[in-house]
């Protein structure tokens, strides 16, 4: 077996598009998770590529899902500028019972109407496409938002991810994923370091 030439192969048949999104998206999450605003910009750049990427496997839900994911990142931008403290960011926190709670419901409820919806279509895997579109979803919000927690619900939806991006063929997307996994833990412990400095310093003056 010449594992030189497969992997030649393998990458003659990735996308220079998918290409892009994957180094801008991997970019980002790094880049999230390290605090810095810079990230939405290359978020920015990644989504609006993945939104015609997803539009060609049929995952249609994810491919509506980079449209929020558009206006969210806009709006992150937008939130971690007007709020700023120490660091020139908006404070980390904490999710709190009512979140949680919201949280919950809107996965559970957007997972039905949408994934009922799409079993009508061509879309692949309807029920977890829409399950993992809608945790994006609150996690998204979580992260905009400066709330800690948003890298636990990565993690967990980003396991999910990879295998779905495998199974369709787009492994380059697939192997992002899983750095994300390893991302998305780093992020957790910076953020959450993050938030004891910060309850730290109010404790102290």
């Amino acid at each position: 077996m010449n594992i030189s030439a497969e992997l030649q192969q393998w990458w003659h048949h990735q996308t220079w598009y998918e290409v892009i999104a994957v180094l801008t998206g991997l970019g980002c999450v790094y880049l999230a998770a390290r605090n810095s605003i810079l990230n939405w910009p290359l978020a920015i750049i990644s989504v609006s590529i993945y939104l015609y990427i997803f539009y060609e496997a049929n995952l249609f839900a994810d491919m509506g899902l980079q449209v929020y994911f558009l206006a969210m990142n806009i709006y992150g931008w937008y939130y971690w500028l007007r709020k700023p403290d120490g660091t020139g960011l908006a404070p980390v926190a904490v999710i709190t019972k009512k979140q949680t709670a919201i949280a919950v419901a809107s996965v559970t409820g957007v997972t039905i109407i949408l994934g009922s919806g799409l079993k009508y279509t061509s879309a692949s895997f309807p029920y977890l496409d829409s399950f993992c579109a809608a945790c994006s979803v609150v996690a998204q919000i979580l992260m905009a938002r400066r709330v800690v927690q948003n890298w636990l619900l990565w993690v967990f939806v980003d396991v999910i991810y990879v295998g779905i991006y495998y199974f369709k063929d787009l492994h380059l997307t697939a192997v992002m994923y899983a750095v994300y996994i390893i991302m998305a833990a780093m992020g957790y412990i910076e953020w959450r370091r993050q938030y004891l400095k910060q309850q730290q310093s109010k404790a102290n003056g």
